[in-house]
């Protein structure tokens, strides 16, 4: 994280640089009408400080930007009469700028979107299926504390990898 990087054109929004319709201003993050929306109204939510990705950003701000990403979602409906909204964001494939920002668009019953965007893929099997959940699972498994040993059968070994002395 930076606080702001030079040439990240929501750094240059955030320091008043380059305009932008603002719809919320809060000391962590801040929201804008996205220059070439889906709908009227599609708002990008930006945090201040920069951070490229959603898992870049520090997990005691993951709750209050997601509580801007509610009230804007509600602000869609209760603000400009839309039945509903899309939530969305990419992490580097398809981010169009590489700064964390989240997509809030309205909706309405019959607007031409349709769900996701792209082909939907089926698993071959529920064996494939159940290795990506597995796969998945292992990633989300809790580090150790540091300075704290990994429990046994965690997956850690005290091997050292290739190319490694023990010890090292």
């Amino acid at each position: 994280m930076t606080e702001s990087v030079k040439g990240c054109v929501f750094c240059e929004i955030a320091r008043g640089e380059r305009p932008a319709h603002i719809v919320l201003d809060a000391p962590d993050a801040f929201a804008f009408l996205d220059a070439r929306p889906l709908f009227k109204g599609h708002t990008l939510l930006v945090p201040r400080d920069h951070y490229a990705t959603l898992s870049d950003l520090p997990v005691e701000l993951v709750g209050p930007f997601f509580e801007h990403a509610r009230r804007l979602s509600g602000a869609m409906e209760s603000g400009l009469g839309a039945a509903g909204s899309f939530v969305a964001m990419n992490n580097r494939i398809s981010q169009s700028v590489p700064h964390l920002h989240v997509h809030v668009v309205p909706r309405e019953r019959k607007d031409g979107l349709r769900g996701f965007f792209w082909p939907r893929h089926k698993y071959h099997s529920d064996e494939e299926a159940a290795d990506y959940a597995a796969r998945l699972s292992a990633a989300l498994a809790p580090e150790p504390e540091s300075g704290q040993a990994p429990e046994c059968g965690s997956g850690h070994t005290s091997e050292p990898g290739p190319g490694l002395a023990p010890g090292v």
